[in-house]
């Protein structure tokens, strides 16, 4: 059982990694392009602080989220990724360090952005982790702090990327996106329908949100 679970650590680990572990594969590819399209979207204006969501819990939006920021670190930039979601984090597991102290440290005035931060083993990518669970989440995402926050991770970083909970699921991301530069809805292959896609675009929009694009994921991971 415990060789079993640690196998599936692994594998999830490595498909999490892709674009630094196997660069030359299709998916890191395709986030590279992904990448430069967000570029190409956002007409000349500036896209540093950028939102990862998706419709529903399990679409992969974390993965994503990584590997989207591992392809910018790659071009040159130096990135900050962010795990939003106080609600089921999953960065620190992924990349396998500690939750605390992380983003909820900072938004209560323990720690400060750049103390909080750790740094990964992909050049040019720090990681700040969320931190212990909090009751209102929505709240704190929703703070004027949580604005300092993003300012100062913005003077600080070429880009912020920000893995949040499912749209339709919290009102956490929603209390976000209208302080980030841009939002990324991934959607799943074979599970997101038309509706909650739809859905999901409508309350992001009306949150003031900046769709700057969509991802669409064959796999079902987190």
């Amino acid at each position: 059982m415990v060789r079993e679970k640690a196998k599936i650590a692994r594998k999830v680990a490595s498909r999490s990694l892709m674009a630094h572990l196997h660069p030359g594969h299709r998916i890191s590819e395709q986030f590279r392009s992904i990448r430069n399209n967000i570029q190409f979207a956002s007409e000349g204006k500036s896209i540093r602080t950028i939102v990862v969501t998706s419709p529903a819990d399990g679409d992969g939006k974390s993965t994503s989220a990584v590997n989207l920021a591992i392809s910018m670190a790659q071009r040159g930039e130096r990135v900050l990724l962010v795990d939003a979601n106080f609600r089921a984090p999953m960065l620190h597991k992924l990349f396998g360090s500690q939750m605390s102290p992380g983003l909820s440290s900072v938004l209560a005035g323990q720690l400060s952005l750049m103390d909080a931060v750790q740094q990964t083993e992909i050049e040019s990518l720090d990681l700040l982790t969320s931190g212990v669970h909090q009751t209102y989440s929505s709240d704190m995402l929703d703070s004027y702090r949580m604005k300092e926050v993003l300012e100062a991770a913005s003077a600080g970083y070429d880009r912020v990327v920000i893995d949040c909970p499912a749209v339709l699921s919290a009102p956490d991301t929603n209390a976000l996106v209208n302080k980030c530069d841009g939002v990324v809805l991934l959607l799943r292959c074979g599970k997101t329908t038309h509706a909650k896609a739809l859905e999901a675009k409508q309350a992001l929009m009306f949150a003031g949100a900046n769709i700057v694009g969509a991802i669409l994921n064959k796999r079902s991971v987190r």
